[in-house]
């Protein structure tokens, strides 16, 4: 088995050579995608089970970032990158707008299931200050779909 340090570097070299790499994206995009590569890694690391990532649907707008399971629970995981912490929290930046558009798309993941699997909405924060290695928050259970 190849060891999960040497697969996430092997993925951001492969990254950089794409021919669609993100330099021709805007800074605060190019820091989304790294946020949300480092966030897959780190919940692996943590005992998720990643099973899609930027899942969208054409019946309604929205992007669910990552999807894992975490035992037996499916989770929907929002990342919010950010490179300092003087405005507000990353994860205040899911207000009840973002919150229902990711409700809306669950549900039409969770239709393609069998079953009726539990299921949560996790948010991740990933904040890259300095030169120093990202930090995470986790929020499991974030918030509750009415």
């Amino acid at each position: 088995m190849i060891p999960a340090a040497v697969v996430q570097s092997l993925v951001r070299l492969i990254d950089r050579f794409r021919p669609d790499a993100d330099s021709d994206l805007p800074e605060h995009q190019r820091l989304g995608r790294r946020g949300e590569e480092d966030v897959y890694f780190y919940l692996r690391r943590n005992g998720y089970v990643m099973v899609a990532r930027n899942f969208r649907t054409p019946v309604h707008r929205g992007e669910i970032d990552l999807i894992g399971w975490k035992k037996d629970v499916l989770c929907f995981i929002e990342v919010k990158s950010r490179t300092s912490r003087d405005v507000k929290p990353a994860e205040a930046a899911v207000d009840r707008d973002k919150q229902r558009d990711l409700a809306r798309v669950a549900r039409d993941y969770l239709r393609h299931l069998p079953g009726n699997p539990q299921w949560r909405f996790d948010i991740v924060s990933v904040y890259y200050e300095g030169n120093s290695f990202p930090s995470f928050e986790l929020y499991e259970n974030a918030f509750g779909v009415s």
